[in-house]
């Protein structure tokens, strides 16, 4: 699938008046429709495929994907021949959509890769409604806006990252991951299957970084980030950061941020914390 990222950052407004998610498994050959589209829904194919008949034309979508359905198309649904087709939903009804905004849905891609934030997502609006919460109220319907915008979130990241070696990709997302636990070169090399040498090299080239520097750039970033929203003694936010001493960790923090870790905290207690902001660039560590 060719990704190109010409979505506007900012959508337009639109009201949603309430949010269902579903699941389902269709067997060997199955198939839904014709039906006129009435909400804008996001359809999750976990496994098997489904080809969609959009106003007569065929497109396919495959396992492990997850297509953004508009409204006011009449579609029909083939699942696959061979084999089961399990698929969840999220549909969320909307008032009528002004027309930038119906512009701006239908220049989105049909699908994307599945994501866990997206799985993430469902599964929780799925917990809720199995908890008794109707499609109307606020917090469903909020989630439902939610899983639109995440949407397009991983939709113009993936294509900032499409470029980018999976093997990179994938060290990034471990990183994010494990970066308080014991992390080491040869273990993402281990992930990855790429030799410590190639992954330098990957890394260098799209990150700018070795392995190991974009390793301590996010742990500053974390170690920062805990110590002005929470109130952990610098002990506990150095180890949760992946730190082995408090020593260490200040030492860090102090040479990149020329303030130490208590001077930080008085500095940002009585002010509102933005995730991110003000973190510096990490270029080496030691």
């Amino acid at each position: 699938m060719e990704i190109t990222s010409k979505v506007e950052v900012i959508p337009p407004s639109f009201v949603v008046t309430n949010t269902y998610a579903g699941t389902v498994v269709y067997g060997p050959g199955g198939k839904y429709g014709p039906r006129i589209q009435m909400d804008l829904q996001l359809v999750l194919v976990h496994s098997g495929s489904m080809i969609v008949e959009i106003d007569g034309v065929p497109f396919s979508v495959p396992p492990e994907s997850i297509a953004l359905l508009k409204p006011g198309h009449e579609e029909m649904f083939h699942f696959n021949e061979k084999r089961d087709t399990w698929h969840r939903w999220i549909a969320v009804a909307v008032e009528p959509l002004l027309p930038d905004a119906a512009a701006y849905f239908e220049s989105l891609p049909l699908y994307i890769p599945l994501t866990t934030r997206l799985n993430q997502l469902t599964n929780m609006l799925i917990s809720l409604q199995n908890d008794g919460c109707s499609t109307g109220e606020e917090v469903v319907k909020a989630l439902g806006r939610s899983a639109l915008w995440l949407y397009v979130t991983e939709y113009l990241h993936l294509g900032l990252n499409h470029l980018k070696h999976p093997a990179v990709l994938l060290a990034v997302e471990t990183i994010h991951e494990r970066f308080g636990e014991d992390l080491n070169l040869k273990d993402l090399s281990q992930i990855t299957g790429k030799t410590p040498e190639h992954m330098i090299r990957l890394f260098q080239r799209d990150e700018g970084v070795t392995p190991i520097q974009y390793l301590w750039q996010y742990r500053v970033k974390k170690g920062l980030e805990l110590l002005r929203s929470t109130g952990l003694n610098i002990g506990e936010v150095a180890e949760q950061s992946g730190f082995k001493t408090s020593y260490h960790f200040a030492r860090t923090i102090k040479r990149h941020t020329g303030l130490t870790p208590s001077e930080i905290r008085k500095e940002h207690y009585n002010k509102p914390y933005l995730s991110g902001a003000n973190i510096p660039t990490i270029p080496v560590q030691d």
